[in-house]
């Protein structure tokens, strides 16, 4: 792709991705136009009511940015690991591992915070993607796309299974987990975007690390050894990483879904399969797309919302459809 094409697609996603902060910070149960928006922003003497409702909206619309980043890359790091178009952390049930831990966390740990709930779902997410890819990995064929989804879905089962287990006889822990569970934004916070910040920023700079990895591991894995690719270690690091962003991400926002499916087919689409240009176009996209879909919840469910993760679901389940029945499911390649 030429520099110049590439630099217009770079400028493009930046400036939608402006107009969707701006977006962002205007819509809710209180439409605040652009203008005052831009004032509450640069002008610190502006105290009116509707700056003060700006500046509320700052912390959700920065976590937004955020989630949707990691989510983004989370998915790509994934796919290109496995070789799977449909790898993905709502898809192999990494989400809903990490729910299965946060309400442990929250029934015998009296849990109530992010900090509190980060190291759940972290290994939440790592046991639950552990299992998926050891039982999709059984019988002939190795791990194909079809098994990867069959062995998400049943463990995610089996998961929803144990937290219906452990809330239902506990109304104050149903109360704290229901809105969670959905994908919600609402709960965002300075507090916790800066206890999940620290884990988010080594998934990306693992990721950053093993790109040219990745690019190397695209051709397979005996070219990727004959250049010098330690193909495990990237396996391995990458899977990582891949974790730690979406367990960081659903610790505040809850298992927000489909995110990380749609944004690298999308990106692979318009740029190819680089990843120095996939994983930051990635993470542009997935907070585009994120944060889309929150104002959309909230223009759709106004004067309340409907939560982010319903939205990214109806958006995601037709792309899943499409990209299963592929004649060419076996690869992303």
């Amino acid at each position: 792709m030429k520099l110049s094409k590439m630099i217009g697609i770079y400028i493009g996603g930046f400036i939608i991705l402006g107009i969707c902060i701006l977006a962002s910070l205007a819509w809710g149960s209180r439409y605040i136009g652009f203008d005052e928006v831009i004032s509450a922003l640069t002008q610190s003497d502006n105290m009116s009511l509707n700056a003060l409702v700006v500046r509320e909206r700052i912390p959700r619309t920065v976590f937004a940015l955020i989630a949707g980043a990691s989510l983004g890359i989370s998915g790509l790091l994934m796919q290109s690991i496995t070789r799977n178009p449909i790898a993905d952390p709502s898809i192999l049930g990494v989400n809903t591992g990490a729910s299965l831990f946060v309400v442990v966390g929250i029934t015998f740990f009296n849990l109530s915070t992010a900090s509190g709930y980060i190291w759940f779902a972290l290994i939440g997410a790592a046991l639950t993607s552990f299992c998926v890819y050891g039982i999709a990995s059984i019988g002939p064929g190795g791990i194909t796309p079809i098994k990867l989804a069959l062995a998400g879905a049943s463990i995610s089962a089996i998961l929803s299974s144990l937290v219906s287990l452990i809330i239902l006889p506990r109304a104050d822990v149903m109360d704290a987990y229901r809105f969670w569970q959905v994908g919600s934004l609402s709960g965002a916070t300075w507090e916790g975007i800066k206890s999940v910040l620290p884990f988010i920023i080594v998934g990306l700079i693992i990721s950053v690390i093993f790109m040219h990895a990745l690019n190397a591991l695209a051709l397979g894995d005996e070219v990727a050894t004959g250049l010098g690719v330690n193909t495990g270690l990237v396996r391995i690091m990458c899977a990582i990483a891949g974790v730690i962003l979406c367990g960081a991400t659903t610790a505040i926002a809850g298992p927000i879904g489909f995110i990380g499916l749609m944004i690298p087919h999308i990106v692979r689409l318009i740029l190819g399969s680089d990843m120095k240009n996939l994983i930051p176009m990635s993470a542009i996209g997935g907070a585009i797309l994120l944060m889309i879909s929150d104002v959309l919840g909230r223009i759709i469910g106004s004067p309340s919302e409907l939560e982010v993760g319903i939205i990214t679901a109806f958006l995601g389940a037709p792309i899943l459809i499409i990209i299963a029945r592929k004649a060419k499911v076996k690869s992303i390649w």
